[in-house]
């Protein structure tokens, strides 16, 4: 039995191997192993007959169950017997010769069965390979390659047996014609050599140790005379390259002599293999073996060879390597070891041929020759000990290269030189010079050298190589040290070296930490005897000037800061515990910044005050005298780096400053203005910015060299007493003067205060506007350079600011300030005012603001013409178009805060409400412009004027500000400007006018208005684009200046605001109509007279314009038309044409502003609507498809007209009032429109209407039913319950046909929650409406009624009682969406009264129970209905009453769980789970087999396509698992199906059926019965899921309950599964058949 069972499981999988997809195939060959590791030897028997019995099983087949019984040699080698492994091997070795061409897949799998096999039995393997491999007669191609293989898998098996197979090959070699035949046998030759060497190499090991070189010598070399005389010459590629990788290793194996004789034949044959060949890796790999065995053996003979062998090999080198070609880069590794093996034997011959190629100006030679030399260098190092010099003395030319490969290479070789001392013999230090040179390459120039075919890595560039190397040498290889310290200090200073300093100072800094570790003595520098070293002035000077910007470079400030302190008892004795101190504090600023956030400004302040600390730590004039020559003689260094030399220029003179020496600060300061470059202003900055440091120190010296400066003959065009300024042109004098003047300016600011008043007249300025302006016979003449006029506005600035901050400011009078202003006031003029390009103007205009607060006053006159003039230059500038730039936008708003300053400064001098109207008349042209960037910067000129006044208030008397309505009806309305800029900035005028009111009515400066600070939140409004808020706004900030203003300013403001009505800008103008609306309603008592007259204009204005006044007007006359002709009024607007045009809509919102008026415009509204049928059948729709439902005019009249007055917020009352009525009406309303149409006429009016200009809201029926339940439910106070339904798309189901239902519900939900109180009243109005002709106004109010009880509020509001009584009412209703509904209401109990459910349990029960059988529902939605309730009742009822109906229950809803309806599977098992759920604790055994039964649906199903289905199957099995009475098993099913968990189906289904099987072994023919019924499911998964099952179920049973499985039904019903058209199907039920061994 057992015998032939897993015979026919086998049978049945081999048949199933021709599937026709290859993971079917692929599993079918895994079930076969599967069967082999159960009954190795009986599977193997099976895939033996198979084979023997098929002989035309087409070979891919025959290949896979080749593979299969491979798979099973190989695990189970050490348990076949001897006559098995006999018999596979002849079924083996017959389907690897049975077809005499080559059949690759097939053949070379027969081949792998013969090798794993022969791994085991060897002999019996060699036996039937030697019977196909006679003398005389060529052998099967793969007999050959399987001798191969077996050399190569089984070593010492295999060597006992070459003598006598290479006895019996040789005389085949010179039989063999075919190229694929002499391959097959190079490649047994080259496994047999490899395995010769292996075994030789381990004797210890072998089982003959006696085995010697000599024994196969012989032979080999008889094969070699073949394969290199007559086989080599081939034309065929393949085989010359077989050839070739046999050679090498053969080599070793021919007897000396021969080798010797052979060796001038030999290596030119496989050298000249390379001209043959673009894949040459082979040819290397055996030349390296060739010449590794020539070494070995002492060849005399290879000398001969070396010329051809080192070009042949160098040409190889010189190939470019591609990095994705993995064989060109091994190809070059078996080369460099060719080279090491010359190396060792011949370096003089090897260093003769390479280093001449070093000197070849062709790239790739040039890199190849030095990647043979760093190879050289580190795997021959004791044979090029002697050749130091040679090598060195041959890189000359090499350093010279620019290509960026060279470079690469180059670098590479002194990183191996470095490593074996070549750097410290003579030349070394060109080598670390150059390694020097890459460091300082600049990286963003770096891409660009390379080629075009270089890898282009930021990691292998030329510089970053460098670097490593650098930092690499000075810091791992000891012998360096003395070779780079302190050889690398030279490198510092030379400016070609800008971009090394980086890393020279991080090595610098590390050999440096060496030698102190060393001792004192030698860390020191000795300058003296190193005179090519940079002084330590000069050092100091390099490293303090490149850390100004510490960034650059990789973050060369940190690098240059730590080597000045490693350096510090160098650079001067005293400085070591002041700099321990003061570099960590700068280093530990530079960590806590970025390059983005570091504050330039402050970091070169804290460097100059470094320097300062470290010129008094040194206390030594001398040397302070040395560092500031050193530092002058650096400045033309960092001409290409002007920041950098700006600060130079601060460093010079900060030090100056230092040094005692009068006559050296005068020489250097005269030197400094002698080879300045005038031309560039970053150098006169930078100079000027010396003198002003050095004025600090020597303030009478630097005024006296710079009146000497001007008084020489500098400033003359024709030839001077300096040769530098001969001839000099007008612009270079221009310059000059520029750079003379600025350096007063910064004297003033910089010098000391008490020392600049005295000479600020007599000297600084004096001398500043002689040379400004120069006179021609007599007449002035004004320069038209910018930057001469820039440097003298800058310094005048400077001298007033120092003037100001001087502590004897106020009794200074400074007669040349009149002078000055109108200076600038010229400058101001001469500006354009149609762009902003240089900053003239603001520097211009911040001088005036220094000069005005200084005494004497300006004249009146000259105070007007500054603010007119000022205005006139930068209020008319046009705005910079987008994306001009940062820099424009930043001058632009410079210049704006300078303007604020002037006038600021203008108005301190009068500080008097007529001081303040008097500016506000300045601007107010400005604030009305038509032109919005000239009001927004008018608008915001006021505020900072207002604000600035407000802060500085000082009233001595109670006196009225009688200008405030004045300058508030200016201001207010240009609250709703179009541009929200400057509202804003009109709210922070009319915020500070408020407060200055209350000022001079004598509140103190601190006190808070709680309404005026209310302007503040407010302005959020006026920043949001809807107008609606915008205007909003503008009313609340009316109603602010209503309560604050003084009843005198009234007319004054209305007057001034009435003007505004005709502002262009219109939004003005509307802001206008609300504050002065505003202002009528809050103050009207003083106006009431004005009323009447004010309405009639506005009214007379509707059909004119739609201003916002003219509409206040037209909606008042309406109201009061309304309240005393009600019905007509309603009458005739319901006679309006339809849609409402908005004047229509307009009026009818008018309607609202009374509760009283209203409550009786909304009753009339309602019995209008209720007057007619809501709408008309017609029989359009039996000719066309057209709906068949017509909506009657005036209901939609009526409803539309509904909507708008109770849109406004103030028919609020009213809508309460009538609130059950109204909903209830239009929640019908809406059933009933659901669907309907508009007339023909109108469908046609509204097309039209969307062409042209479109009505405010749709007409469409259900839409405008929806719109005004909305506003009932909004103007009810119910705004939770709209935005809940807004939220859960409650209105847009609620006016669709499919969704209508869902709508109703959620809709009564949100009711439930958010307007509980209003529901009795509102139900009453339903009940009514249950008896309706109208089938949807029936199912809309049982929907509504019905999820009313899924809420507590019905239990609480006492509604249970009816509202279950009504719904048993309505079970017998011939509509079954109205029965569906009721069961929804009776189940809806358990979520809104589950108390309550008990106590109507039986009713409840009795009456779902019964919608399972409902007969007249074809489609079974109550049924499923029924479920849906059962399952939600069944938690919450009597035990007592459900025990009875459990397993009727679960017997009438078993047919569901392959329903092919998703929500009918989904809610039966569900239900089923809940059937569970209730049984714990108690389950019967009746019911236990229904647990049981229902248990393969449900695991099936958790592979179901639905998600509900399988999260529904979890819960149901989660619920069975206690009902079956173990507790691994509910555990497992527990741990593995929560919701949200994923799920590992195989893992799941695996775990259970392990437990089921272990627990419930007697359940196993039911279980596999009940999976034999899905195998023909409808569902792919679930089709694939069942015979899966049926796997584990046996899988994990005892063999001994075989018994209960009837094996052919299954096996039967498995073979079909193996002809599904789904490959998922099959490759699982081939995976189960695999499982079936277990019951053999």
């Amino acid at each position: 039995m057992t015998e032939s069972y897993v015979k026919k499981l086998s049978a049945i999988l081999l048949d199933a191997i021709t599937d026709k997809d290859p993971l079917v195939r692929e599993q079918v060959c895994g079930a076969l192993c599967a069967l082999g590791e159960a009954q190795p030897e009986e599977a193997l028997s099976a895939c033996e007959e198979y084979l023997w019995q098929h002989e035309k099983l087409a070979h891919p087949y025959r290949t896979m169950i080749l593979r299969a019984m491979e798979t099973v040699v190989s695990g189970h080698i050490s348990e076949l017997r001897k006559d098995k492994a006999r018999a596979i091997i002849l079924l083996a070795s017959s389907e690897m010769t049975r077809a005499k061409e080559l059949v690759c897949d097939w053949q070379q799998a027969a081949s792998n069965v013969l090798v794993a096999v022969g791994k085991r039995f060897i002999s019996q393997v060699m036996e039937e390979l030697l019977s196909k491999f006679q003398p005389g007669a060529l052998p099967h191609y793969f007999v050959v390659q399987t001798l191969a293989s077996l050399a190569a898998s089984n070593v010492f098996g295999m060597v006992p047996f070459l003598t006598s197979i290479l006895s019996t090959m040789l005389p085949m070699l010179g039989m063999a014609k075919h190229d694929t035949m002499r391959v097959a046998f190079c490649c047994v030759l080259q496994h047999f050599s490899e395995s010769t060497l292996e075994y030789l190499a381990n004797l210890d090991q072998a089982p003959d140790p006696t085995v010697r070189k000599d024994t196969f010598a012989t032979d080999i070399f008889s094969a070699y005379d073949i394969l290199f005389n007559h086989w080599l010459p081939s034309r065929e590629a393949k085989l010359r390259l077989a050839v070739v990788e046999a050679l090498g290793p053969m080599s070793h194996l021919l007897p000396s002599e021969k080798l010797e004789e052979q060796l001038p034949k030999l290596l030119p044959g496989v050298l000249a293999l390379y001209k043959k060949h673009a894949e040459t890796f082979h040819v290397s790999k055996s030349l390296g073996q060739i010449l590794e065995a020539a070494v070995t053996v002492g060849s005399r003979t290879l000398e001969a060879q070396l010329d051809s062998l080192l070009a042949a090999l160098h040409a190889q080198i010189c190939v470019p390597v591609e990095s994705s070609s993995p064989l060109v880069v091994s190809n070059q590794k078996e080369v460099l070891r060719c080279f090491t093996v010359l190396a060792s034997c011949a370096p003089d011959r090897l260093l003769a041929f390479l280093l001449p190629k070093l000197d070849t100006n062709n790239e790739r030679t040039r890199v190849g020759t030095l990647q043979v030399v760093r190879h050289v260098i580190n795997s021959a190092a004791s044979q090029m000990e002697v050749k130091k010099p040679f090598i060195l003395s041959s890189m000359r030319l090499p350093l010279l290269d620019t290509n960026s490969k060279v470079k690469r290479a180059v670098v590479q070789v002194i990183s191996a030189m470095a490593h074996h001392g070549y750097l410290e013999q003579p030349g070394g230090e060109a080598m670390v010079e150059y390694i020097v040179q890459q460091c300082a390459l600049p990286p963003e120039m770096e891409p660009w050298k390379l080629g075009p075919d270089s890898e282009d890595l930021a990691t292998d560039s030329v510089r970053a190589i460098s670097i490593s190397t650098l930092y690499l040498v000075s810091t791992t290889v000891d012998r360096m040290s003395d070779v780079l310290w302190p050889y690398l200090l030279k490198f510092l200073t030379p400016v070609r070296f800008t971009g090394a300093l980086t890393p020279l100072c991080k090595s610098l800094v590390h050999l440096a930490q060496k030698r102190q570790e060393v001792g004192a003595d030698a860390f020191l520098v000795q300058y003296d005897s190193n005179v090519t070293l940079p002084s330590p002035y000069a050092i100091t000077t390099r490293l303090l000037t490149v850390s100004s910007n510490p960034y650059l470079g990789d973050g060369r400030g940190a690098a240059a800061l730590r080597l000045l302190n490693v350096l510090h008892h160098s650079i001067h004795p005293s400085l070591g515990q002041r700099w321990a101190t003061t570099i960590p504090l700068l280093l530990e600023h530079l960590d806590g910044c970025t390059e983005e956030t570091l504050s330039q400004k402050e970091w070169e302040e804290k460097l100059l005050a470094f320097l300062r600390d470290t010129l008094a730590a040194a206390s030594d004039n001398t040397w302070t005298c040395q560092l500031s020559l050193e530092m002058c003689r650096q400045l033309s260094c960092y001409d290409a780096e002007p920041q950098e030399k700006n600060f130079l220029y601060k460093c010079i003179g900060t030090t100056l400053g230092a040094a005692s020496s009068k006559d050296m600060v005068r020489k250097q300061l005269q030197e400094l203005l002698e080879t300045a470059r005038h031309q560039e202003e970053t150098e006169r900055e930078g100079l000027a910015c010396c003198f002003g440091i050095c004025a600090i120190s020597h303030l009478d010296d630097v005024l006296a060299q710079l009146e000497n400066f001007m008084r020489s003959d500098v400033f003359r065009k024709s030839t001077g007493i300096f040769n530098i300024f001969k001839d000099r042109s007008e612009n270079e004098v221009e310059k000059l003067k520029s750079t003379v003047i600025l350096c007063y300016g910064h004297v003033a600011a910089q010098a000391p205060r008490e020392l600049v008043l005295a000479k600020v007249e007599s000297d600084i300025l004096r001398n500043i506007f002689q040379y400004f302006s120069t006179k021609v016979l007599g007449i002035k003449v004004e320069t038209k350079d910018p930057a001469l006029k820039l440097c003298l506005i800058q310094s005048v600035c400077m001298a007033s600011q120092a003037i100001c901050s001087s502590a004897q400011a106020s009794s200074f009078h400074f007669s040349r300030k009149a002078e000055l202003v109108a200076q600038m006031m010229e400058f101001i003029k001469a500006e354009p005012q149609d762009s902003l390009r240089t900053p003239i103007r603001k520097k211009a205009m911040l001088a005036c603001t220094y000069l005005v607060p200084l005494d004497p006053a300006l004249d009146e006159q000259v105070q007007v013409d500054m603010i007119h003039s000022c205005l006139h230059s930068v209020l008319p500038v046009p705005p910079e178009p987008e994306g001009e730039g940062d820099h424009q936008e930043s001058l632009y708003l410079d210049t704006m805060h300078t303007l604020e300053e002037v006038l600021t400064s203008l108005l301190r001098r009068n500080m008097t409400p007529q001081g303040l109207q008097t500016m506000v008349e300045h601007l107010s042209p400005w604030i009305k412009s038509p032109r919005g960037h000239e009001r927004v910067r008018a608008l915001g000129l006021s505020a900072c004027l207002l604000q600035y006044f407000l802060e500085h208030l000082h009233v001595s008397a109670l006196v009225p500000f009688h200008n405030l309505g004045v300058l508030i009806g200016l201001f207010s309305p240009r609250c709703a400007d179009l541009w929200p800029a400057t509202r804003q900035e009109a709210v922070s005028c009319v915020y500070a006018l408020l407060y200055l009111h209350l000022g001079y009515e004598g509140f103190s400066r601190d006190y808070r208005d709680d309404a005026i600070e209310r302007l503040l939140t407010l302005k959020e409004g006026l920043a949001h684009p809807d107008p609606a808020i915008l205007f909003h706004t503008c009313h609340s900030i009316a109603q602010i200046i209503a309560k604050r203003l003084p009843p005198e300013q009234l007319i004054s403001l209305l007057l001034t605001m009435f003007e505004g009505l005709g502002d262009p800008d219109k939004n003005c103008s509307r802001a206008a109509t609300v504050m002065i609306n505003c202002l009528l309603k809050e103050r009207g008592n003083m106006l009431l007279e004005k009323v009447p007259e004010i309405v009639s204009v506005l009214r007379s204005k509707l059909q004119e314009t739609r201003e916002e006044y003219v509409l206040q007007a037209a909606r008042h006359s309406v109201y009061l038309l309304a309240s005393q002709h009600c019905a007509a009024v309603v009458s005739s607007l319901l006679g309006s044409p339809l849609p409402f045009d908005s004047h229509t809509c307009i009026l009818w919102r008018a309607l609202a502003v009374e509760p009283g008026l209203t409550t009786q415009v909304l009753g009339l509204l309602l019995e209008k609507m209720s007057r007619d049928v809501p709408f008309k059948e017609t029989r359009a729709f039996l000719l066309s498809s057209s709906p068949g439902r017509v909506a009657t005019l005036l209901p939609l009249a009526a409803t539309c007209a509904l909507y708008e007055v109770m849109s406004v917020l103030a028919s609020g009352p009213a809508v309460l009032e009538l609130y059950p009525q109204l909903f209830t009406a239009l929640l019908l309303r809406v059933g009933c429109t659901v669907g309907v149409v508009l007339p023909r006429t109108l469908q046609a009016k509204e097309r039209r209407s969307a062409g042209s200009a479109p009505a405010p809201r749709s007409l469409e029926p259900c839409s405008s039913a929806v719109d005004a339940l909305q506003a009932v439910l909004l103007r009810g106070g119910n705004e939770e319950v709209v935005q809940r339904m807004e939220l859960e798309g409650g209105w847009r189901l609620l006016g669709t046909s499919a969704g209508h239902e869902e709508g109703v519900a959620r809709l009564a939900s949100a009711m439930a929650k958010f307007a509980g109180p209003r529901l009795p009243l509102v139900m009453k109005e339903l009940v009514c409406t249950q008896s309706s002709a109208y089938e949807i106004q029936r199912v809309t109010s049982t929907g509504f009624l019905a999820e009313l009880l899924s809420s507590s509020v019905a239990d609480d509001l006492l509604l249970l009682e009816p509202l279950l009584h009504n719904l048993a009412a309505r079970q017998k209703d011939p509509c079954a969406s109205v029965r569906r509904l009721v069961l929804r209401g009776l189940a809806n109990i358990a979520s809104g009264s589950p108390d309550k459910v008990r106590a109507h349990g039986p009713q409840l029960l009795t009456a779902v129970i019964g919608g399972l059988d409902d007969r007249d529902d074809p489609h079974s939605l109550v049924a499923l209905e029924a479920m849906v309730g059962l399952a939600r009742l069944l938690d919450l009822a009597e035990p007592q009453d459900l025990r009875p109906l459990l397993l009727h229950v679960a017997i009438r809803i078993r047919p569901f769980f392959d329903s092919e309806k998703m929500e009918l599977r989904s809610a039966s098992i569900r239900l089923f789970g809940h059937l569970n759920k209730a049984c714990h604790g108690g389950c019967a055994d009746t019911f236990l087999e229904q647990v049981v039964g229902g248990l393969v649906p449900l695991l099936l199903h958790l592979r179901d396509p639905q998600a509900p289905v399988t999260s529904a199957c979890r819960f149901a099995l989660r619920m069975s698992g206690p009902n079956l009475k173990c507790e691994q098993l509910a555990a497992a099913l527990q741990q593995h199906l929560q919701d949200g968990r994923g799920l590992h189906f195989g893992e799941f289904l695996n775990c259970t059926c392990k437990l089921l099987m272990h627990h419930f072994p007697d359940l196993l023919g039911r279980l596999v019965s009940t999976s034999l019924f899905y195998f023909k499911s409808s569902w792919e998964d679930v089709r694939a899921a069942a015979p899966m099952l049926t796997g584990f179920l046996v899988l994990h049973v005892e063999a001994e309950h075989r018994p209960q499985v009837d094996l052919e039904q299954l096996t039967t019903a498995l073979q079909l599964l193996l002809k599904d058209p789904a490959p998922l199907v099959r490759m699982k039920a081939a995976e189960t058949l695999g499982r079936l061994v277990k019951f053999a």
